[in-house]
């Protein structure tokens, strides 16, 4: 008589965009699921998520990233141009043409020296790296080719960096993740369960306004604010909420909005309070869920509490 083989259990995860603050909050966030036992079956990231999300999925320990971002130099990421250059584009070519502070050819190269394999085939599990296609005027959902210019194009902020050139088209920072369709990686790949980290700060209305007018780069700030104007469908006022997926397959998404400590550009001191941060609230939010998020997510569904779709899409 042949043995029962208990099935495997599949979660995937989405990291959101945040800025520095979100590169160490899904490292925390990633090294609690670590500690937890939950086993990662697919990454989708953005920005910030997809910098930890593409280190992680191309099989660098975490430990070892923790401990290379706990050390990291803003040479190695961030190289801007001279005030002399700056001022020249600005005023004599009135801004013609100039399209960011920063070359991003430095920081693809800190990118590539973090990553354990380079292409996203040779990724141990399957990762994918939204951006925005500046050319078409559309996201683009990475899968293949060479890893560390795909994620950069997901990560180069407007302003901040000039766009990554691919294959003769120009791309910049995606921004947040929806979980419109073509990010459902749920859908593609037959997970039980899909964990959402949301880092992205909230920017919204006045409040928000005066935020940004108070910080360091007051400019990046409020590019913030209309990036993120929206806040997807999935978030809710609580820091832990479950949704299922609509894309398709139903799968129970669990979300999950830590409440963090904000860090300036250029990323300088405070990292590791946001990492810990992280990890022990994603410890705390999950741990009662742990056994069934372990052996039979989809009893999960019984808790979700979806909010109506806007518009009628759930892609907008």
């Amino acid at each position: 008589m042949q043995k029962d083989v208990k099935r495997k259990i599949k979660v995937g995860v989405v990291l959101s965009s945040g800025g520095g603050r979100g590169v160490f909050a899904h490292t925390g966030f990633l090294l609690a699921l670590e500690q937890l036992g939950i086993e990662i079956g697919a990454v989708t990231g953005c920005s910030a998520g997809s910098l930890v999300g593409g280190v992680y999925a191309s099989g660098t320990d975490l430990h070892q990233w923790a401990d290379r971002l706990a050390r990291v130099k803003t040479s190695e990421y961030w190289t801007p141009d001279s005030w002399s250059r700056i001022l020249w584009q600005m005023v004599v070519r009135k801004g013609r043409g100039y399209t960011g502070f920063s070359d991003a050819a430095t920081a693809i190269e800190f990118i590539r020296s973090n990553l354990a394999v380079q292409t996203f085939e040779e990724c141990r599990i399957p990762f994918y790296s939204l951006a925005t296609n500046l050319t078409q005027g559309d996201k683009a959902l990475f899968s293949s080719g060479e890893l560390a210019p795909r994620i950069m194009a997901s990560a180069a902020m407007p302003i901040l960096y000039r766009p990554v050139e691919i294959d003769g088209e120009l791309f910049s920072d995606g921004a947040t993740i929806k979980l419109a369709s073509t990010e459902a990686i749920c859908c593609r790949h037959q997970l039980d369960a899909l964990i959402v980290h949301h880092t992205s700060g909230r920017r919204e209305g006045p409040q928000g306004l005066d935020h940004a007018l108070r910080q360091p780069w007051s400019l990046v700030e409020i590019l913030y604010l209309l990036l993120y104007r929206k806040r997807p469908w999935y978030l809710s006022d609580q820091p832990l909420v479950f949704r299922h997926c609509r894309c398709g397959c139903g799968a129970p998404v669990i979300v999950i909005e830590p409440d963090l400590p904000e860090i300036t550009w250029p990323l300088s001191e405070g990292g590791n309070t946001v990492k810990m941060a992280a990890k022990q609230q994603c410890e705390a939010l999950l741990g009662p869920y742990l056994d069934t998020l372990r052996s039979d997510p989809k009893k999960l569904v019984a808790l979700v509490h979806d909010e109506p779709a806007e518009n009628g899409s759930d892609d907008e």
